[in-house]
């Protein structure tokens, strides 16, 4: 029996103004399907993002996420955005510890949450920088505490708005790693929104590519172990997005 889509979005429409983004998306995601989704800069990729997070209502169509019709944000689904956004004033700990005190997951059991993050943060080999502040940190590194914060509320769902653009090429070789063993190890269902086709061969075993004014999905394909080569045979060169586009 097939396994039922954990994610659905019928004929999504988004428009900012007068001006129409999104045209008539369908997208289904399987529970623990690790989905990356393509498209030139301004497409629309980080709008269908947070309309997936349910950030962001739509014009028309709908998400549903289990069979329930989003109408605001998801529970068990957390985004880790472009930048890291750590709070300046507070060390390490303290900002992966944040989902859990906005929650009051803390107050309820300061000892849990604790070890939980000490337990992240030792993941991501962060361990020994738990009481470093952000401005103290490599950009991998401040990323990588992001990355925990949002493990932090232990989510089913894990968005990804081009995160690793800002670092270098190791650092983003490191990230992307770190990011597919811990969503393997904890069975999430990984949507990532790039321009970069090398984030989709390292972290996706499905590519949706976006296209045209406003925007539609123009192809979706599974990929094999070259994603790369996969999506030129499939699309043409002219029509895969370039890894040098800007974010």
């Amino acid at each position: 029996m097939p396994t039922p889509p954990l994610i659905t979005l019928e004929a999504l429409a988004y428009r900012y103004g007068a001006s129409p983004v999104l045209h008539r998306v369908d997208l289904a995601v399987k529970p623990g399907e690790r989905v990356g989704i393509l498209g030139p800069s301004g497409v629309g990729k980080s709008t269908l993002l947070q309309i997936l997070a349910g950030l962001v209502a739509p014009s028309a169509g709908r998400v549903q996420v289990e069979g329930e019709i989003v109408r605001g944000p998801v529970p068990g689904c957390t985004v880790m955005f472009q930048r890291p956004a750590l709070l300046p004033w507070a060390n390490v700990i303290d900002n992966v510890l944040l989902p859990a005190r906005l929650t009051g997951r803390f107050g309820r059991d300061r000892t849990g949450c604790t070890a939980e993050a000490r337990r992240l943060l030792d993941e991501l080999g962060l361990g020994e920088r738990a009481a470093a502040k952000p401005h103290q940190l490599s950009g991998g590194q401040q990323q990588r505490v992001a990355l925990a914060r949002a493990l932090a509320s232990a989510p089913r769902i894990l968005l990804l708005d081009e995160p690793f653009s800002a670092l270098d090429a190791e650092m983003r070789a490191n990230l992307r790693a770190d990011v597919l063993r811990l969503a393997r190890e904890r069975g999430l269902t990984l949507i990532l929104v790039t321009h970069d086709l090398a984030d989709v061969e390292a972290l996706a075993e499905r590519a949706v590519v976006l296209g045209g004014r406003p925007a539609r999905v123009v192809a979706d394909l599974p990929l094999g172990v070259d994603a790369q080569a996969e999506l030129r045979r499939r699309l043409g060169p002219s029509q895969v997005p370039s890894s040098r586009a800007a974010a």
